[in-house]
């Protein structure tokens, strides 16, 4: 896709999101039930949409939540419920519509006090800490729609093990709530919102400080304060604004801290490559702004809108690749966590980088190669059979120092907060690292591209076996691998990898658009890259 004119230029003020407009519509504008479109689907993060496409209005959230009282209710979940939201336009709207259900239907329900704003992994945090004092079971409900266009709304639900939903949760919830919509809401309980906020089942709780105190047991935070680097930690206006402020408050750390104010129109973002507003930190397009200002800081980073994505810029190399800083921090964690069972494996997705199993193997680390979706690791997390779980799409998180459950659900602060770690116990940054790295075992080129596929295309990849695959040969170098199922899970793919001594690629259908996704990656060259990708395609024009 070629570039737009506003990719890596400061938003013009010509297509900031018309607030009111926002809010207006998600109160009036009624779904159309019939239109697929505009009903509630659950996607790996949630049912996302937007209340000017009908796709995310009053309606929808009345029942999904509702659904999620009912879900609570069969499966025997009576603890508290934890409820965040991001600062997208449509999260407090949202919110304030989700109270009027839950308390209508007597659920113990924690809010951020003030109406505050709560990062994902924070909710994942309390949950596990909570449920790790007995009594009865937490789970927990995040209002964002992470790094979409402000115009967007966005439903979460993490069930008492504190990470994303599993299908056969999101499949219930969502079924439950369409036939809700289509009942015309009858099934809904809810009071009005002046009682539902004076409820005796309604706490606003303080979930900075419980966080923030706890940080020191999963990052070195003495050694980051004791080193002096300069940090800017750019908040980009997301659920985590008040959050660096308390942490340099509480570690005294040599920290500038921005964009840490409400601006629900996200009007200081530089545009994507698509030319719109995304708070995507793992775009070099969308992170301009700073990147401009890496030679101002020692080390600096931003987050997505819900903080569970980590966008780590230095002055060696500007905006790291995700991808590149995975496996940093692998290589780094393995070296410094010292108390960590030697025998705790790593999890990937298998559309990461494979430089991530060249790490691993010369730190002799087993890895759990999964699906794409953070899901995959809480098992593993939870029982400390891996010690690190992370997407190529610049979301992970990992154990404390005595090697427990830290979080199951993508945390953004800790990845940032181990990017300065590793600066000031090494002296030099992940980018220096990755340098390292690339000496030893190789520079690879990683790439995404998609190409348009129509539904019945998108099916057939969904439902494809590795003897689909005729050709034995990918970009010179015999075909080593074909996979429909993740080697670390046995779980299908959804899709299809295909694997050389130095390059593979990825194929995954799109399920929202008429779009299916190529990953690929080399070992030896950019020319090499592109004939991986051409000769996937050339594959996948044969199974159509």
């Amino acid at each position: 896709m070629s570039l737009h004119a506003y990719a890596g230029k400061l938003a013009p003020k010509s297509i900031l999101v018309n607030v009111p407009e926002l809010i207006s519509d998600y109160y009036t504008k009624i779904p159309d039930t019939k239109d697929r479109a505009q009903c509630i689907s659950f996607g790996t993060s949630g049912h996302r949409g937007s209340s000017l496409r009908k796709s995310f209005n009053e309606m929808h959230i009345l029942a999904v939540t509702q659904a999620v009282c009912d879900y609570r209710k069969k499966e025997g979940i009576e603890g508290r419920l934890f409820m965040g939201m991001d600062t997208h336009a449509l999260s407090y709207p949202a919110q304030l519509t989700a109270i009027e259900v839950l308390a209508a239907n007597e659920v113990d329900l924690y809010i951020a006090k003030d109406f505050g704003y709560t990062p994902t992994p924070v909710i994942s945090h309390a949950i596990l800490t909570h449920n790790a004092k007995g009594g009865p079971l937490c789970d927990g409900i995040v209002i964002t729609p992470s790094h979409n266009p402000p115009s967007d709304g966005g439903f979460k639900y993490n069930p008492p093990h504190g990470g994303p939903a599993d299908t056969d949760v999101t499949d219930w919830i969502e079924t439950r709530a369409n036939e809700i919509l289509e009942n015309d809401l009858k099934d809904v309980k809810k009071i009005p919102l002046e009682e539902a906020l004076k409820a005796q089942n309604l706490t606003h709780y303080d979930y900075v400080t419980p966080y923030v105190e706890d940080l020191e047991n999963v990052i070195d935070m003495d050694t980051i304060a004791a080193s002096g680097i300069l940090i800017g930690a750019d908040a980009m206006g997301g659920s985590g604004v008040a959050y660096y402020a308390a942490i340099k408050a509480r570690y005294g750390l040599n920290m500038e801290v921005f964009h840490d104010t409400l601006d629900s129109t996200f009007s200081f973002m530089h545009c994507d490559k698509d030319g719109k507003i995304r708070m995507d930190c793992s775009s070099p397009y969308a992170m301009a702004g700073l990147v401009a200002l890496k030679e101002k800081y020692d080390i600096a980073f931003g987050n997505d809108t819900d903080f569970d994505r980590h966008g780590i810029v230095t002055k060696s190399v500007g905006l790291m690749n995700p991808n590149h800083y995975l496996s940093v921090a692998i290589n780094y964690l393995t070296q410094n966590r010292l108390e960590w069972n030697s025998g705790l494996g790593i999890g990937k997705t298998l559309v990461s980088s494979s430089m991530i199993d060249r790490v691993a193997n010369d730190l002799q680390k087993d890895v759990i190669e999964v699906p794409v979706g953070f899901k995959w690791f809480v098992d593993g997390l939870i029982n400390g059979s891996i010690f690190f779980g992370g997407e190529e799409s610049a979301g992970a998180s990992f154990l404390r120092k005595d090697g427990s459950v830290w979080s199951t659900d993508k945390d953004g602060i800790i990845m940032t907060l181990l990017a300065a770690e590793i600066l000031a116990v090494t002296g030099k940054d992940p980018g220096v690292h990755y340098q390292e790295l690339t000496q030893k075992f190789g520079a690879p080129i990683y790439a995404r591209i998609d190409a348009p596929a129509d539904e019945q295309q998108r099916s057939i990849l969904k439902k494809l076996s590795p003897d689909d695959v005729k050709e034995e040969v990918l970009a010179g170098e015999p075909i080593e691998a074909i996979l429909t199922n993740a080697p670390g899970n046995g779980a299908a793919i959804g899709g299809l990898k295909v694997v050389a001594k130095n390059g593979w690629f990825a194929l995954r259908p799109s399920g929202t658009e008429p779009i299916y996704k190529i990953y690929a990656e080399s070992f030896i060259d950019e020319a090499h890259l592109k004939l991986i990708q051409q000769e996937a395609q050339a594959m996948v024009s044969k199974l159509f």
